[in-house]
């Protein structure tokens, strides 16, 4: 089910160097190199398989952009705060 602005707004609290960007959630990772990114996102595959949410994946050399939004509700849903806080698990 799509949050109400203010549960979004609660949400965010909880996060750490995500922004709001409309109906999605966005963060950028920087690592030390191509090698430290893409092992990066082979961590976090297994967890968005898992849970069957998939985030969006942009990787510009070792910087790592994710984006989560629930396509099919028409903004965000506890799953994409769920795999926000997966990704910053798995990050380290």
């Amino acid at each position: 089910m799509k949050l109400s602005p203010a549960d979004v707004d609660e949400r965010m609290k909880g996060l750490s160097g995500w922004a709001l960007q409309g109906d999605e959630i966005r963060k950028l990772y920087t690592f030390k190199d191509f090698p430290a990114a893409i092992a990066f996102v082979n961590r976090l595959a297994p967890e968005a398989e898992a849970a069957d949410h998939h985030p969006d994946i942009q990787i510009s050399y070792k910087r790592v952009t994710l984006t989560y939004s629930t396509h099919s509700e028409g903004g965000l849903t506890d799953k994409d705060f769920t795999g926000a806080a997966a990704a910053d698990r798995v990050v380290k």
